[in-house]
């Protein structure tokens, strides 16, 4: 599956940024990502909201340097979330 065809991203496992911080949030997101390949699930969901932006820069941030993630974006349909394709292989 690619990110592209997400249509229903509540299906997928997801990581709720809500009320954290710049710090806590960026290791909130590699934990999640490193979960997430010992489970096998190849498309996340991280949930950063819209706000004044801190958060999902800080999250499109971590994404970039993290190379487990193949590629990511914003879901088309709710700019709060982004859809992220990470590597399964070691």
């Amino acid at each position: 599956m690619e990110i592209n065809e997400v249509v229903f991203p509540d299906s997928l496992p997801k990581l709720d940024l809500h009320g954290y911080d710049r710090e806590t949030a960026r290791v909130a997101i590699n934990d999640f990502i490193a979960d997430n390949i010992k489970m096998g699930n190849e498309i996340i969901t991280i949930v950063h909201g819209i706000g004044s932006g801190i958060i999902k820069e800080t999250t499109h941030k971590t994404l970039t340097n993290n190379k487990k993630v193949i590629d990511f974006k914003s879901f088309y349909n709710n700019r709060g979330c982004t859809i992220v394709k990470i590597k399964l292989t070691k």
